[in-house]
């Protein structure tokens, strides 16, 4: 099929924003046969981003990746990397790319900032190479990598279900419309893998009622923030909080500024605020900067 590969004359270069996700809820229901979980989630997507330039190298046969920070290996082990890999290998072309990723979002932080740049690469390098793949097949290739990256191959909200590669795109949520999203990073990340085991020790957690991921679809559709805040939901929380009580810490006092939702966002350790307005969550970041003193990343988002 690609046998005509080394006639298609690709773009030299491509520069892409990576962005990042918080899950409005994360409801687990039950560990599979494969080790794996099925869980309902409802993803939502947010301007915040890494960058990514892709140049095409045609007199060295390799993929070449850079980054700004230290501890991402630049090898197999990194998404791009392997995004870049897997692109490769179901084209047939040469591997003959160089990828700069500047890291602006913070790591192991229930963001999904790396499966959003193993998604960049696909539909970066798809572009850059003449779209040799189709929609479908960057679908599959995404699922195969992580289950988090099919939902950055698009960019509106959606419900997620299996491990998180069944999307089911939503138009629109009018309850989260001009709500401010502030979020809180401790500095420390949280293991995905562990968060997941530690569920067993909490049956209910790990068997979570089927159906609260619509239930709050169509209450963000139809009602207001207010009134949809005691459908969210994060059952990763049951484990996590309770070996870091910080991140409880964090929740409590976002509410204390006006928060009407507080939330881990995946296996955390972001924590995150839904605010009435930017000036509100502007004034609840200042109050936590003067009482917690150690560094921490932050950001503010006004939808």
């Amino acid at each position: 099929m690609y046998e005509l590969a080394r006639f298609f004359m690709p773009m030299r270069s491509l520069e892409r924003l990576s962005p990042c996700k918080i899950n409005l809820l994360l409801n687990i229901l039950g560990r599979r046969a494969d080790g794996f979980h099925d869980l309902e989630t409802l993803f939502f997507p947010l301007p915040l981003h890494d960058r990514l330039v892709f140049e095409v190298t045609p007199n060295q046969n390799a993929i070449q990746l850079s980054c700004t920070h230290p501890d991402l290996p630049c090898s197999p082990e990194n998404l791009v990397y392997r995004a870049a890999e897997a692109f490769f290998a179901a084209t047939g072309l040469p591997p003959t790319v160089k990828i700069h990723l500047e890291k602006n979002l913070p790591l192991a932080a229930g963001l999904g900032a790396g499966s959003a740049n193993a998604a960049t690469t696909l539909k970066a390098l798809n572009e850059l190479y003449q779209r040799p793949l189709s929609e479908q097949r960057l679908h599959e290739l995404g699922a195969a990598l992580g289950a988090d990256v099919a939902f950055f191959l698009q960019d509106q909200p959606a419900l997620a279900f299996g491990r998180g590669e069944r999307l089911e795109p939503l138009a629109d949520l009018p309850a989260m419309k001009n709500v401010a999203v502030l979020l809180v990073h401790p500095g420390f990340g949280v293991s995905t893998a562990w968060a997941y085991r530690a569920l067993a020790e909490y049956p209910e957690a790990l068997h979570g009622r089927p159906g609260r991921v619509r239930e709050l679809a169509v209450a963000l559709q139809e009602g207001d923030l207010q009134s949809t805040a005691p459908l969210f939901y994060n059952a990763l929380e049951a484990p996590v909080l309770c070996k870091y009580p910080l991140l409880q810490w964090f929740q409590d006092f976002l509410r204390e500024q006006g928060a009407v939702v507080t939330l881990m966002s995946g296996s955390g350790s972001t924590t995150f605020g839904l605010m009435p307005n930017r000036e509100q969550a502007e004034r609840a970041l200042d109050a936590l900067r003067g009482v917690y003193q150690a560094d921490f990343w932050s950001a503010v988002v006004q939808l």
